[in-house]
């Protein structure tokens, strides 16, 4: 079984330059936006066999449930903001949508001032930006800690490398009454079951390679089938929202477009 052509066609669209991105939702049925980073985000066919997990999230998803990719490589919860994308989303996102907001592997880039954000401060500052944009529009924002990264140490233990970042999400969470999937917990959990060789297999590892941040088309759809476990298990979505938790996803199943100009 196949995305339908609609899927396919909203998820590639949303994330090519930010004048196409805007392009209004599918009126037929409720709408995901994403807002993230590269983690996430659409990817194209001179950067196979990397894969966001967003690439693969539609296929947990029932056909009724569009997802709108407009994660971005590079982008931190400020730049996201300071570029226009956010103001993209809210200007096409209708009552009912839900707005799925994931941050923290570019807000940690201290050096940067374009990107960096204060756990504490400007970072859930910039998050309540999303969460007040999508409430104001009558969909429903969800916050995401961030996936991790594979990193290891001497005795095999699975590291945190997010800082205060998914501490400062959760707390904002609480204190905005905000539905909140823990990818981060629920991902060093899932690097841990596998190892130290078998999380190679899920991560961007090439001849050439040894990227420890982004997916292939595994770890995608391993990642993308924790957050719609996630957005089950908080509610977000009903049971009759959500296929295939439980089955094995081809990777086949993952394609990627060739860019635009």
């Amino acid at each position: 079984m196949s995305l339908s052509r609609r899927q396919v066609t909203v998820a590639a669209l949303a994330a090519v330059p930010l004048t196409l991105a805007a392009a209004p939702a599918p009126k037929a049925g409720r709408t995901l936006y994403i807002a993230g980073d590269s983690t996430a985000a659409q990817k194209y066919a001179d950067a196979a066999p990397e894969t966001g997990w967003g690439m693969a999230l539609p296929f947990f998803l029932h056909k009724d449930l569009t997802v709108a990719n407009h994660a971005m490589n590079g982008r931190s919860s400020k730049s996201f903001v300071d570029e226009g994308r956010l103001a993209a989303i809210l200007s096409v996102i209708r009552p009912g949508d839900l707005l799925l907001i994931q941050f923290a592997h570019n807000d940690e880039k201290a050096t940067d001032p374009a990107r960096y954000t204060e756990p504490w401060t400007t970072y859930q500052d910039h998050l309540r930006l999303y969460v007040d944009g999508a409430r104001a529009r009558g969909a429903r924002p969800v916050l995401a800690t961030s996936v991790e990264r594979r990193r290891f140490d001497a005795a095999g233990n699975a590291l945190p490398t997010h800082g205060d970042y998914p501490a400062a999400m959760r707390a904002l969470a609480r204190e905005e009454g905000v539905a909140l999937l823990d990818i981060q917990a629920l991902s060093l959990a899932l690097w841990q079951r596998l190892g130290v060789e078998e999380t190679k297999t899920y991560f961007n590892w090439t001849a050439t390679e040894q990227d420890n941040t982004h997916f292939n088309p595994p770890g995608a759809i391993a990642v993308a089938r924790l957050v719609a476990g996630e957005l089950l298990r908080t509610r977000v979505l009903a049971p009759r929202d959500v296929r295939r938790l439980d089955d094995e996803i081809p990777t086949s199943w993952i394609t990627w477009p060739e860019a635009t100009a």
